[in-house]
């Protein structure tokens, strides 16, 4: 038994603008499964305002509706939606799903190597430009030099795999050189070995930056504009199902919430049976999700179900940690944010800190991306030094509190 290939995601495009537009997925499940899905629609900048999941723990229906953008490559995102599924395989010529997976191949690692000359914006110009070719910053250190020269390092993975191929490099190349224009100087991309990306693995943070800096627990004092925790309700309840718990979450909405709820679910290995998500007026959101643990049985020891609480609420209240620190004379902006168990990071971070930092007019001197252990778990670390001339005419707390609303949708 199986579903036609072209069933498998179905994509309803809205017929005005403003209105949602419906994503039904139907395919065998797999752990985590809502979770992937959840982070590429995020990866393609769109919004869920509603959703409804449902599987008996071998075949899933999932519908979502998104708002979506004037520029949104739909197609694009029904192929990659559809990757995302179970594993497809072939029977008479017609194409039909499995539940059967093999373990993803590692991607290859690029080093793309930028010399521009350096003006306001540069480095988000280059970041929505990968973005746009689906390639992903997986490390980068930029610097600029004295004669007003900035060196970019990007090591990068090519979600469509052809990175190896001349013509998909001549075409990286083409793309930056229109947006760049004439502040580009030199581009090279090249493959780098196994020992490089030994190195970009995750590693103990530096001293410089401790688990202080990032409050990596419920903060008293959270970034101005930020939610506190009475805007957060988690209720369990096991008297509704005779299998299944009920979590109720009331709480605000930010950019990737239903994919923080579910990476956070999918960390903990709980699986949902069903689940409703609804964002109502002033960005109020709903959602009922009646789950099970790995051995299928109800979430009853109060031990968990705290433990599960608290780390809701804490990535519905902070799914990113955002500060400015003093460095000397200089303001270093930091932010980070957990990475699944599954070794995926958060999309789009970079490219929203860079956007936020071009629309308050603030320089790059230098930036840097590493993968730290902090606290136990692995986070990713954007470290970005700010240009001097600039520190002085935007405040800290406007920085941080500009990137922050960036980072969570808010601006």
């Amino acid at each position: 038994m199986g579903i036609l290939h072209e069933d498998v995601v179905i994509i309803r495009q809205s017929e005005k603008e403003g209105e949602p537009s419906e994503i039904t997925i139907n395919c065998p499940d797999k752990t985590g499964l809502g979770c992937d899905l959840c982070r590429i629609i995020l990866f393609f900048g769109l919004s869920i305002v509603k959703g409804d999941v449902s599987t008996d723990g071998k075949w899933c229906y999932l519908v979502f509706w998104v708002i979506g953008k004037s520029e949104t490559r739909w197609s694009l995102l029904k192929r990659r939606l559809v990757e995302a599924c179970p594993s497809c395989s072939s029977a008479s010529g017609i194409s039909f799903y499995r539940s059967e997976l093999q373990p993803p191949k590692p991607s290859d690692v690029f080093l793309l190597t930028l010399c521009c000359h350096d003006r306001r914006g540069l480095l988000h110009d280059v970041t929505r430009v990968l973005c746009e070719l689906e390639l992903t910053i997986k490390k980068v250190k930029v610097s600029t030099t004295p004669d007003g020269r900035v060196m970019d390092m990007l090591f990068i993975t090519d979600t469509r795999e052809h990175l190896h191929t001349s013509e998909r490099r001549n075409e990286t190349r083409e793309f930056l050189k229109n947006v760049l224009e004439n502040a580009m100087i030199s581009c090279e991309i090249e493959k780098v070995g196994p020992e490089i990306t030994a190195s970009s693995q995750a590693s103990f943070l530096p001293s410089a930056i401790t688990e202080d800096t990032f409050v990596l627990e419920m903060p008293n004092q959270l970034p101005s504009g930020s939610l506190t925790s009475s805007n957060v309700s988690i209720i369990f309840d096991n008297s509704l199902s005779p299998a299944h718990t009920l979590v109720q979450i009331i709480c605000q909405d930010h950019k990737g919430l239903l994919y923080d709820i579910m990476r956070t679910l999918k960390d903990y290995n709980i699986q949902i049976s069903y689940g409703r998500f609804i964002i109502k007026q002033r960005r109020h959101c709903e959602i009922d999700l009646f789950i099970v643990q790995a051995d299928g049985k109800k979430i009853v020891d109060p031990s968990k179900q705290k433990s599960l609480t608290s780390r809701l609420q804490l990535e519905l209240l902070r799914p990113l940690r955002v500060a400015v620190v003093s460095r000397g004379p200089d303001l270093e902006l930091l932010v980070t944010n957990p990475v699944e168990l599954s070794g995926k990071g958060r999309p789009l971070v970079f490219h929203d800190i860079t956007l936020s930092l071009k629309m308050l007019n603030t320089g790059i001197f230098s930036a840097e991306i590493r993968r730290h252990i902090i606290g136990g778990r692995e986070w990713e670390v954007y470290r970005v030094l700010l240009d001097e001339g600039d520190i002085s005419s935007v405040p800290r707390n406007t920085i941080e509190g500009g990137v922050w609303k960036m980072l969570m949708g808010w601006e």
